[in-house]
């Protein structure tokens, strides 16, 4: 680099850790191979930035206000997002499981941090991490106690495995007293939370 563009605090030559080189040597290998091209995993990185959990609320609350986008989003997520403007990645499925009066659905990814990045953003930390992966599976209700969730005794609890290869999405319970609401107030009340199942939506103010 030339002496003529320097920039103060610019490190050169400074040696990758082993896993930025590995992940540099797949990156090299996947386009020499032309499974994918040079930029698409920069585009799809900075795709997933740009999501937020409002992406998902959106979905949630078009699903509460039209049965027939609820059947298409039960039955094939990957096309009723679609129609929403949001495209999941070609190596991941998407699930969504609805939350009821008599069934609530906690997502956890076991082996990692696999999550619908295409619709929430980025997963928080407490997702990460090893207490939640770990708790999430043996003692759920104690973990959504916790968020603040308390479930009734009657209420079943299901806890779905995300994976490399098909991430969960919760669709919430609808909060009483939002009936008549429009579609954009409704995903106000969406919260990240719900969608992953460690809380509920919303209520109305």
């Amino acid at each position: 680099m030339s002496d003529d563009h320097t920039h103060p605090g610019l490190q050169h030559d400074v040696p990758l850790p082993g896993r930025a080189k590995r992940a540099v040597a797949i990156h090299r290998l996947l386009v020499s191979k032309s499974i994918v091209g040079p930029d698409e995993v920069r585009e799809t990185i900075d795709r997933a930035g740009r999501r937020t959990p409002a992406d998902g609320a959106r979905v949630v609350a078009r699903a509460w206000t039209d049965p027939a986008f609820k059947t298409r989003l039960m039955d094939d997520p990957r096309s009723a997002v679609f129609e929403l403007g949001y495209r999941l990645s070609r190596d991941a499925g998407l699930a969504v499981v609805e939350n009821t009066d008599r069934v609530h659905h906690l997502v956890v990814c076991t082996l990692c941090s696999c999550y619908p990045t295409a619709m929430l953003g980025q997963p928080p930390d407490w997702y990460k991490s090893f207490a939640y992966r770990q708790r999430a599976v043996v003692e759920p209700r104690a973990v959504m106690r916790e968020f603040g969730l308390h479930l009734d005794e009657d209420v079943a609890v299901r806890v779905v495995d995300s994976t490399a290869d098909l991430r969960y999405l919760v669709l919430p319970r609808r909060p009483n007293g939002s009936e008549g609401m429009p579609e954009a107030e409704l995903a106000e009340l969406v919260t990240r939370d719900s969608m992953i199942g460690v809380g509920q939506a919303r209520n109305p103010a």
